[in-house]
Parts: C-alpha cells; structure tokens; sequence
C-alpha cells in the first residue's frame, strides 16, 4: 500500500512539474514567438486592445493607450504624431507594430525578459501584465525646432546627437503623418488612409528616413577618404595634394570635375585644409587612386559602412560603399571617393561617421532609449553608453577636427559659425542631375570639447537652396544645443 502511494504520488509530481513546465516555457520562452506569430490573430486582436505601456519624451507621453466605450477596451493615441511618427512607428489592428512600437512591443506590454517575477504571478491571478514606461533620449524643443527647419515641399532630414553617449538628441524628418490613422479600430479608415498616404512622394510610413533611407553622400565622404590617407602612412598634415581641373582616366572618354563652387579654382595644388575648405573633388579622388580600393572600402567600413545589423533600437538600413562588392575601375573608384556613384548613407550614418571623428576616434552606438520604467517607476533599465567600433586613431581624429574647424572659419560652411564657439563642419553637395543635388551639412561642437553632432539633408534641391537650408540651421541648433 505505501509503495502504491508512493508512485502515485512520485506520478502526480511528474505531471505537476510536467505542466507548470508546459506553462512556464509559453510564458517565458515562447511567448514573444507566439505573439508575433501572422496567424495568431487572436493574440493580434487581444494586445491591440490591450494597456500598453506609455512612449515619454520629456516626461509627457508621445503614444499611449486610452480607454474607449467600445468592445476595444483601449484605442493607442499618439500625440505630436507628425513630430515623432517617424521615432514611434505606429500599432495596427490591420497592419501590425512598426518602429519603437514593435521594436520596445516586450517592454511597452510587460512581456519582456525581465519581467519574470510578473510573469509568474500573471498565472496565480490571471490579471493582464501591465506595460512598462520607455522614455526616450530626445529632447522636445530641439526635436521640434529640427522639424520646423525642414521645408514641407523638400523633405529631409535632421539628426541632432551626442558623440560622447550616442544619445540621439532630436530625429526629424519630412514627409511625416499622423499615425492615428494606422492605429484606428475601423478596417475601412485604415484602408482608405493607407491608400492614401502610400502615394505621398518620399513618404516613409515604417520609420524616419533619417535612418530607413538612403541617399547619394557628396563630399561629406571625404572625412573618410581624409582619415584613410593619414592612417596609410603616405599622407601626413604637411601633404601637397595635386588639384587639377579635372581628372582624366586612360581609355575612357569621361573626366571628373574639380567642385564649381568655392576656390579650388586658384591653385592647381592644395593642402588638406584647403581641399576640405572648398570640398575639391580632384584631391581627395587622386588619393583614392593612391591608396587603392581596398584601402578606401576598409576605412568606409571603420566607421559603418556596409553594415546591416546596426540597431538602435529599431533596426538601421545598412549604408554602402560599393568597394566590397566587385572591382571599381579608375572612373568608379574616384567617384566613390567623393561620395557618388554608388555610394549611399542615410543621415543616422553620417552622423555616426562625425561623431566618430568628435570623439577621438571612437564610435558609440546611437540610442534613443533613456529609461524603462514599471507602472511604479521603478526604472529597469537606463542608458548606458557602448562602444561600438574604433573608426580612426585619436591622433588622425584630433588633425581631421582641426581641419573641419577650418571648413568653418575659412571655406564654404562659414554659416554654421557661432560666435564664442568653435564649430567643426564639412558640407557635402551630391549631384543628382538636372541641376539637382542632395545637400548635406554635418559637424559638432564645441571642437575643442564636443557635446552635440548636427546632421542636415536636404534631398533634391538646387546648390544656392541647400546652402540655405544647411549650414545656417546647424547654426541655430548648436546655439540652441548649447543654449548660446
């Protein structure tokens, strides 16, 4: 008889352990495959009309969920959509979770990893999990300001950061929307907005284009060229570079162009100062020619190009410099050199590339999630600044922002001065055809002890409007930034 008892309960144990097993491994293991999964409409249904947790920038939420009188217990509301649409993404019924709504979806439901102990009391009380706070690194103003200063019939994009922590300060980009739209309860309004919004040009509805987006350049590479020819040994602060006219390649019937704008005009050979002054073509195209491609493409990479796992969260369109994909004849290869061609960035890189250079040298990866916090602000998580590569020596790092202070106080991005500061810029002007161009300004702050990266594009505009729209609201950013 004790032995029957015995089995019998060693049998009840295994089953016990068995399904708490069972149900521990779909609540902390499987649940977010489970959840994303396209045919679990259900789940779908359920976390759409759910509580979740609140997106704060400055302590005032940007997304949130508010209760309705409907069989949808909660509608998400997004406020200041056209502002940070392109940060937040959107949460639909109809279409799914995008940008930090899906990237932060484990966090804003209470779901993720951490939330263990919740988890568990979850299954005891059968109350919903509650959704955690994610606050975000931008800061309002500058968010609105880098905004205001991109023309709705252009487009563009702005990107304000810090180089020392990789905290994205202000991310704006237009066309924007009003991602109430996607987030509507009534398939009819969504499929009549979306049909709508989709044939808006340059529209990006899954994330700003300042980092979804790829675009031509221009002459903002050549800190890149500049950083490969003193880490080869054979250039140095001292270097004469040649500055012809125009460059010529044997056998083909085609020349590059020496930049119409600026000087490069006056002398037939330059320093590296003035050759970034003016952004001269022919130089920093010979020095490609010089070092050679694989030289060139390494360097690209050193500060990102070419990679596509990039997140920050939400995940980043990987950048590209054609050198790692097939041999560049002459021609091609000096025309990467000046950021054309084949080459493309989105302003998240770019920015990444400056800061690279403000910081000595290192890289942080961008971010722009200051805090997570439970519904009794209990912070989980807060940012951490992290390495993310080593790009070039202090040493170069420290000789490339002396020459982009010179770019500034001497050559053609004098509009992004501010008096009492030493500002560090390099413009970039990719031509497109037709008289078109991608306007590009970025640089930082104070040179001497950097606090904040300014990233302007400018898609599709003439040379005398992207000088407008560059490097004077750079200007006014850094001022603001900087509160001078």
């Amino acid at each position: 008889m004790n032995a029957a008892i015995r089995n019998s309960w060693i049998v009840a144990i295994a089953l016990f352990a068995l399904l708490f097993g069972s149900i521990s491994y779909v609540q902390f293991f499987a649940v977010d495959s489970l959840n994303d999964n396209p045919s679990n409409q259900r789940q779908l249904v359920k976390n759409f009309c759910s509580s979740r947790g609140p997106i704060l920038v400055d302590g005032q939420a940007i997304a949130e969920s508010v209760a309705t009188n409907t069989d949808c217990k909660y509608q998400r509301k997004y406020n200041d959509p056209l502002l940070y649409a392109g940060l937040t993404g959107f949460f639909s019924k109809w279409s799914g979770k995008y940008g930090l709504e899906d990237v932060m979806s484990p966090e804003l439901t209470g779901n993720s990893n951490d939330a263990i102990l919740e988890r568990i009391a979850q299954i005891f009380t059968g109350e919903q999990l509650q959704g955690r706070s994610v606050e975000l690194t931008i800061d309002s103003k500058i968010q609105q300001m880098a905004f205001d200063m991109i023309p709705d019939g252009i487009g563009g994009s702005i990107v304000v950061n810090n180089p020392k922590t990789g905290a994205i300060i202000a991310m704006a980009s237009k066309p924007s929307y009003d991602t109430n739209l996607m987030a509507t309860h009534n398939k009819a309004d969504f499929d009549a907005s979306m049909a709508e919004l989709v044939k808006v040009p340059g529209i990006n509805l899954f994330g700003s284009s300042a980092y979804r987006k790829l675009y031509s350049p221009g002459s903002v590479f050549k800190i890149i060229d500049t950083a490969a020819a003193l880490e080869s040994g054979k250039y140095n602060k001292d270097s004469i570079l040649p500055n012809p006219a125009e460059l010529t390649f044997p056998g083909m019937d085609y020349a590059l162009p020496n930049y119409a704008y600026g000087q490069c005009y006056t002398k037939d050979k330059a320093s590296f100062a003035f050759a970034l002054e003016n952004s001269c073509n022919t130089p920093f195209a010979s020095i490609a020619l010089d070092l050679g491609q694989d030289a060139i493409t390494a360097q690209a990479e050193k500060f990102g190009f070419n990679d596509n796992s990039l997140g920050f969260p939400s995940a980043v369109e990987g950048s590209r410099f054609p050198g790692s994909q097939g041999v560049l004849d002459d021609a091609a290869l000096a025309q990467s050199a000046i950021g054309q061609r084949d080459v493309l960035a989105s302003p998240l890189q770019i920015a990444m590339m400056t800061s690279a250079i403000a910081n000595g040298g290192t890289q942080m990866a961008p971010n722009l999630v200051k805090t997570v916090r439970t519904p009794d602000l209990k912070t989980v998580s807060s940012l951490k600044p992290e390495v993310l590569r080593q790009s070039t020596t202090p040493e170069i790092a420290a000789q490339i922002s002396e020459w982009m202070v010179s770019v500034v106080d001497n050559g053609i991005a004098s509009a992004a001065a501010v008096p009492g500061v030493k500002v560090a810029g390099k413009t970039g002007t990719a031509e497109l055809g037709d008289g078109l161009n991608n306007a590009w300004f970025t640089g930082f702050a104070p040179a001497d002890d950097p606090q904040v990266v300014v990233t302007i594009m400018m898609p599709q505009v003439d040379v005398p409007t992207g000088a407008q729209l560059t490097s004077p609201n750079a200007s006014k950013l850094f001022k603001a930034v900087l509160k001078k």
